[in-house]
């Protein structure tokens, strides 16, 4: 990571929250923002990626051209500061038929205090546009005052497809993230969230997809750890309004005093919608653990083997 602090005027504290969000190789080679504590740190745009301040708030217009291939656009954001609350707007414009992939996500580290990023994010793809989605949320430090919070809204056009991995594995005390999208007509959405929750953390999921074209398809698919004091909710709505598929699954463990309330809802008013939702909460099942248990592991061990599978 000595290439981000020999290019880029960031902190030790920034490095290292970047490298937790995820994987920056060949950032340096196309488009991308680097934004720390509440400011612009490194920004570069490629031919056909072009990334330029919003025009009415703060934040980034990202406009990708039509028909680009291969291309990654990197827009992490960073807060290393107790005290900072850092909102930020993006917007997202796919051209048609192009392909490429977003890696963004949020680090937020404090020793002490109340540290806060909140993203607006809009993403519109034109026609035939697919794109992959990274976001990653980590939070470091002592302090319990650690929250991230998302407002997201997906607009698909026809025969485009986004599929978005989410998680935020751990760190984070306050989680507030809400999700709204709109699919035309073969449209496809597919969403893998991963949460981790520890302490007494809080994180609050709601997904809300419509499916206005002829089929649209959308997939959302969420795996959830409660442990510790700390507490999760999860609701998810399918609307379907024409042909569509849709398909919306929480499954969650718990352990110690964790809790997880889930809120499948789905929703159909075309007589060719085709809807499916499922729910699932327990514990972690007592013959996995005897049996790792028998291999030499602890117990404590055996419990993170088992979750961090079932969070893969």
């Amino acid at each position: 990571m000595d290439i981000l602090k020999d290019k880029l005027a960031i902190g030790s504290l920034t490095t290292n929250l970047l490298g937790e969000i995820g994987s920056l190789d060949g950032l340096f080679a196309g488009a991308y923002n680097i934004r720390e504590n509440g400011k612009c740190s490194g920004r570069n745009s490629s031919e056909n990626i072009i990334i330029e301040d919003h025009p009415t708030a703060a934040g980034l217009l990202i406009k990708v051209s039509p028909y680009t291939k291969g291309e990654k656009v990197y827009a992490p954001a960073c807060v290393t500061e107790s005290g900072i609350s850092d909102i930020v707007t993006n917007e997202f414009y796919i051209g048609d038929g192009a392909e490429v992939t977003i890696i963004a996500g949020c680090g937020v580290h404090s020793e002490g205090g109340e540290a806060l990023h909140s993203g607006l994010h809009k993403f519109v793809l034109g026609k035939g546009a697919k794109v992959e989605y990274i976001e990653r949320h980590i939070g470091t430090g002592s302090s319990n005052g650690k929250s991230i919070n998302t407002a997201t809204e997906y607009i698909l056009g026809s025969g485009a497809s986004l599929r978005v991995v989410s998680e935020q594995i751990g760190g984070v005390n306050n989680a507030e993230k809400k999700t709204d999208a709109f699919l035309e007509a073969g449209a496809v959405l597919v969403v893998n969230e991963r949460l981790l929750t520890d302490g007494e953390d809080y994180v609050s999921t709601e997904f809300n997809i419509t499916l206005k074209g002829e089929d649209s398809k959308a997939d959302v698919i969420s795996r959830s750890v409660a442990r510790g004091n700390s507490k999760q909710s999860y609701v998810s709505k399918i609307e379907g309004l024409a042909k569509c598929t849709g398909h919306t699954e929480c499954d969650a463990i718990l352990t110690e005093n964790g809790s997880v309330d889930a809120a499948p809802c789905l929703s159909a008013s075309s007589p060719d919608a085709s809807l499916i939702h499922e729910a699932a909460i327990g514990k972690i099942a007592g013959e996995q653990l005897i049996k790792l248990c028998s291999l030499g592991l602890t117990r404590e061990e055996a419990e993170k083997k088992i979750i961090e599978g079932f969070l893969k």
